[in-house]
C-alpha cells in the first residue's frame, strides 16, 4: 500500500492544514541520507474569495517531503498561477 498510503497522508495533511488538494502530480522516493519521499501537490487557493469576485481560481503548486514512515515533514509553495494559465 505504499503509494496509496502516501497519497492518503498528503491528502489528510493538506485538508487539515492548507486546503484540499486539487491534484497530486508527482510522488518520488528519495535515496541516500534523505531517505523518504517527495511529492508535488496542486491546491486551489482562496476558492471562495475568487468565486465571490468572479475571478479565475488560483492554483498553488507545493513541494512536499515525507519521512521514511510516510509522514509529511515539510511543505513549501513553489508557484501560484491562474488555473486557466498554461505553463509554457
Amino acid at each position: 500500500m505504499g503509494i496509496k498510503e502516501i497519497l492518503g497522508n498528503i491528502t489528510d495533511f493538506f485538508n487539515e492544514n492548507v486546503a484540499p488538494p486539487h491534484k497530486i502530480t508527482a510522488v518520488e522516493k528519495l535515496e541516500g541520507e534523505e531517505e523518504g519521499w517527495s511529492a508535488t501537490v496542486e491546491v486551489i487557493e482562496e476558492k471562495e474569495y475568487m468565486k465571490r469576485y468572479a475571478k479565475d481560481e488560483m492554483l498553488g503548486t507545493y513541494s512536499v517531503l515525507l519521512n521514511k514512515d510516510k509522514e509529511v515533514t515539510s511543505f513549501k509553495r513553489e508557484n501560484i498561477r491562474y488555473r486557466s494559465k498554461v505553463d509554457g
